[in-house]
Formats: C-alpha cells, sequence, structure tokens
C-alpha cells in the first residue's frame, strides 16, 4: 500500500536548458539527485548540508555547483548525501514533517500551483496510511483544494 503513495515521478529544476537536478519528497524528507560530472573521482565531490542552506561542489574548484537558501529548515543530524552510480544523492529530512515543499531551493524552480496541490493531496494521503497501518488510502479523494498535511487533516471524501 504504501508504494502506491511514494512520489511517481521525480520534479526536474531546470537553469535554462540545463538540468541541475531532479528531486522529490515525502512526508519526512525531500530528495535531490544530481547527476555527476564524468571523470572527477568521487572522493573529490562534497556537500555541506545546514539547517536553512547546501552547498555541493568539487574540492579545489572554487565555483560550487550549489550554493542556495533551502525552501524550508531541515534537521541536520539527520540528513546526509551519497554517492552511487554517478549520482549524488541528497537526502533532507525536513524539519516540519509532512510539510509540501514547492521547491528544495528558496525562490526557484517552484512547482506550478497545480502540481503542489497534487503534491499536498499525495503527502496527505501518505500521513492517513501512516497513521492508520491497516486501512488503504490510496483510492482516497479529496473534495476541493488540498490543504497542507502538515497542518490540517480534514477536507477528505473516502470512496
Amino acid at each position: 500500500m504504501a508504494e502506491k503513495l511514494a512520489p511517481d515521478k521525480r520534479h526536474s529544476f531546470f537553469h535554462g536548458e540545463q538540468k541541475v537536478f531532479e528531486w522529490d519528497q515525502t512526508l519526512e524528507e525531500v530528495n535531490i539527485y544530481i547527476t555527476l560530472p564524468p571523470g572527477v573521482p568521487s572522493k573529490l565531490f562534497f556537500c555541506n548540508i545546514r539547517s536553512t542552506h547546501v552547498q555541493v561542489g568539487i574540492k579545489g574548484n572554487s565555483t560550487l555547483y550549489l550554493d542556495h537558501d533551502l525552501a524550508s529548515p531541515v534537521k541536520t543530524d539527520s540528513s546526509f548525501w551519497t554517492l552511487e552510480d554517478g549520482t549524488m544523492h541528497i537526502t533532507l529530512q525536513k524539519r516540519d514533517k509532512g510539510q509540501t515543499w514547492p521547491s528544495p531551493i528558496l525562490g526557484q524552480g517552484q512547482l506550478d500551483p497545480y502540481t503542489v496541490d497534487l503534491e499536498q493531496k499525495r503527502l496527505m494521503l501518505q500521513r492517513f496510511q501512516e497513521e492508520n497501518p491497516g486501512f488503504d488510502f490510496s483510492q482516497a479523494q479529496f473534495s476541493g483544494s488540498c490543504p497542507d498535511p502538515k497542518t490540517f487533516m480534514g477536507g477528505v471524501r473516502f470512496t
């Protein structure tokens, strides 16, 4: 049941024509996926995660790949990054569980209102599933616009 409520696709953030990263989110975390440039040894990559800021770069290179404020605060002690198969995966633990992020980066690459509403609905269904194990909420439908799952649990119609 939980896999029915997992993110079905990643969102892409572009700067001009270049894809900077892909991302998705769950109730508890935001995941950022960065395709690494070929030919650079993995030990040279670094990621610095602070509660409201993230930096990604290559050691010895003065230009950072990412150096941005985050859309919302994260728990630094539970956030981490890994390198695997040419991809940097950054896991940001949301400080406010259930909050819908319109983008990982403050003020950039915002999802359109329709997609934000879809994300809020998916996260609210995840929250219902988590709080009511054994029930299948994957076919639940919301009437009207969906509130942020962090702040409101009403507006649900089960069919």
